[in-house]
């Protein structure tokens, strides 16, 4: 018990450290590789290290997870039925979420928009047997379908509650500007909100069912399947691995884009207000009984204009921003790290401009962090040169890299590929006692 306790105060003291020396560069994490409007990056939950890259005009992307791949492969073409429309849209290939049992039974789950009438879809695909870097096109099968009035505001994510293995999905007000049909505070439509569903036990008629703790269901005059509302636009959310919370960035009208953090049954605001402010601007509303946003920054300061959800990171590569809430804007491709706090004194730190229109995030197996935009997928790197036995990138080789080789050799951590190499100190394809020995002696000379 006393070695846990010191360890986790060496963890801890490591990340203060890096804090104070953190700085990063964006490099493209896949050079060799090009994407069509890439709008996700997933990882499968088989560990089998392969990344699979929406594109937004119908396509599933599938490649190793390595710096150095030189070729890819079509996972999924499905544009023929997919309408992306022209120009700047919101509409195409949207989201991807993999089955919790995907290496079992090969299911997984799009979100695209289709026309006549204008909807969003929600199908399940199922991988070829043949070959595991290809789906089976014809295993196409119809769970959900919502329909749009608008061309804009589709909303797109997807994802499995970590917890509960439900199908969670966002879909935006409907589209337009200032929700005209008063979707977002309309329990009797799907459209503004976050729904939950199970589609492995599919009841009513329906192709899916209803989870019995969805906090809407009747006596409710409600659509059973809500899970949060009062949404404008959640592009993306994402999961907290470590604290269960689900994160959301709702892109926002005239004047505020927001973060949330999503409870069930709770109503964000949307039309009747905008983040923290009443909507339209200058009028009166009540606040009381919606939850406001944990975070908000105003539009068109600076070039921002548009939100790009991440993710709490929770990888190796950059512990200084470990446990913190990694988002950008569209516009300018500024990246910010968020700090959240119990008490409600959350802070917020800008971390770098990119220039790049940010359209997504996405981690790896490892959790690791990546975005896209600009046709190519990219990492944040530390900006110093990677050092033979730093498997932790803080520019150092010291206990902490070997505390976190020797729980690799013990079987209880996974490394990248890049720790792989880093560990191999005797260049023998192994990581064993042999590299601990070089990486403390390294540390002793």
């Amino acid at each position: 018990m006393k070695i846990k306790h010191l360890f986790h105060g060496i963890i801890i003291f490591w990340i203060y450290i890096s804090q104070l020396l953190a700085d990063y560069e964006v490099v493209n994490a896949f050079p060799n590789l090009t994407f069509n409007d890439p709008v996700g990056v997933y990882a499968a939950p088989d560990n089998s290290n392969r990344l699979f890259v929406i594109e937004q005009p119908g396509r599933i992307i599938v490649f190793n997870n390595s710096s150095n791949e030189q070729q890819s492969e079509v996972f999924l073409d499905i544009e023929n039925i997919v309408d992306q429309g022209g120009g700047y849209t919101e509409e195409g290939l949207l989201g991807l979420a993999f089955h919790p049992n995907f290496q079992e039974n090969g299911y997984f789950y799009v979100n695209y928009t289709d026309y006549s009438p204008r909807r969003n879809v929600i199908a399940r695909y199922t991988v070829s047997n043949e070959n595991s870097n290809y789906a089976d096109h014809s295993s196409s099968f119809i769970i959900l379908e919502l329909n749009q009035p608008y061309s804009n505001h589709n909303g797109g994510q997807m994802g499995f509650g970590p917890e509960d293995d439900y199908l969670y999905i966002s879909f935006g007000d409907g589209g337009s500007s200032g929700d005209p049909q008063g979707n977002g505070q309309d329990l009797s439509t799907l459209l503004g909100s976050i729904i939950r569903i199970d589609i492995d036990n599919p009841s009513d008629g329906l192709n899916y069912g209803i989870p019995s703790d969805n906090p809407f269901i009747a006596p409710f005059a409600a659509r059973d399947e809500i899970y949060a509302y009062g949404l404008r636009n959640m592009w993306r959310f994402s999961w907290d691995i470590e604290t269960g919370n689900l994160w959301g960035a709702d892109v926002g009208q005239n004047s505020y884009e927001e973060i949330d953090i999503i409870h069930s049954g709770l109503n964000y605001g949307w039309n009747t207000m905008e983040a923290n402010h009443c909507f339209p601007t200058g009028s009166n509303c009540d606040p009381d009984g919606f939850e406001p946003p944990i975070w908000e920054y105003e539009l068109y300061v600076d070039g921002v204009c548009s939100i790009t959800g991440g993710f709490v990171y929770r990888g190796v590569y950059m512990p200084s921003l470990y446990g913190k809430y990694i988002y950008g804007d569209w516009c300018t491709g500024d990246v910010w790290a968020l700090t959240y706090s119990d008490d409600g004194n959350h802070s917020n730190e800008s971390l770098i401009d990119t220039d790049i229109n940010i359209t997504s995030f996405g981690i790896d197996q490892n959790n690791e962090l990546y975005f896209m935009g600009n046709e190519s997928i990219y990492k944040f790197l530390p900006e110093f040169e990677l050092l033979m036995g730093d498997v932790n990138y803080d520019g150092e080789i010291n206990i902490l890299d070997v505390l976190q080789v020797i729980s690799f050799v013990l079987g209880n951590s996974e490394f990248t590929s890049e720790q792989e190499f880093l560990s191999d100190l005797n260049y023998d394809d192994v990581i064993n006692v042999l590299d601990i020995i070089q990486i403390v002696n390294t540390i002793l000379n």
